[in-house]
């Protein structure tokens, strides 16, 4: 099952995008043009200011960060939700768990 994270998740936070719709509380955390391991902290301070159940979509350009994200999620006990590539681009969704 996948969930995406659309158009609709647009608004103002410090690294990305906040939504705080219908769908729940997602939001977009912008990690194109760094490297190895700055795409999973700033994951990891992004979901500690988030409720569980809370959307989480990280935007990079590491092609590391397809392990790396999806490992990080499963050690913090968050769900990954879909994990796709755009051309050079990886997003990782993470719905974050309690």
């Amino acid at each position: 099952m996948s969930e995406d994270v659309g158009p609709d998740a647009r608004g103002s936070e410090a690294d990305g995008a906040a939504d705080h719709g219908a769908a729940g509380w997602a939001v977009d955390v912008d990690a194109r043009g760094l490297r190895c391991p700055a795409p999973v902290l700033r994951a990891a301070v992004a979901a500690r200011a988030l409720p569980a159940g809370a959307l989480l979509r990280v935007l990079a350009t590491d092609p590391a960060a397809a392990v790396d994200l999806p490992a990080w999620a499963r050690m913090r006990g968050h769900a990954v939700v879909r994990c796709d590539r755009s051309g050079d681009d990886v997003v990782v969704t993470v719905r974050l768990g309690g």
